[in-house]
């Protein structure tokens, strides 16, 4: 019966250290391969460079946007802009113009 006991206490105490290095694994392949892992860290490094060379391209397409609606304003009017803007919209061609189709 000393036996049988002690044989149950060595099997009791392996099958705490495999689920505990169980665990561990489990653990560790997340922390290299999961959502926020290493792997997904540098994948969000790339994407939070991408996004900010975007967010750049964006700045400058806005700040060339604001500026023409600047020179539409109704204070200080461009009068080219505004002939430009008139014929593009109602699509007008001025007699004296010289106009050119491109066969696309």
């Amino acid at each position: 019966m000393v036996s049988r006991s002690r044989l149950k206490s060595v099997l009791t105490g392996l099958a705490l250290y495999a689920i505990a290095a169980a665990m561990i694994s489990y653990f560790g392949v997340n922390a290299y391969t999961g959502r926020y892992g290493l792997n997904a860290q540098q994948e969000l490094d790339q994407e939070i460079i991408a996004l900010t060379a975007e967010l750049a391209r964006l700045k400058g397409e806005r700040a060339q946007v604001e500026h023409r609606v600047s020179l539409l304003r109704s204070d200080r009017v461009d009068p080219d802009m505004l002939d430009e803007r008139a014929r593009y919209q109602l699509d007008y061609v001025n007699p004296h113009d010289l106009v050119r189709t491109n066969p696309n």
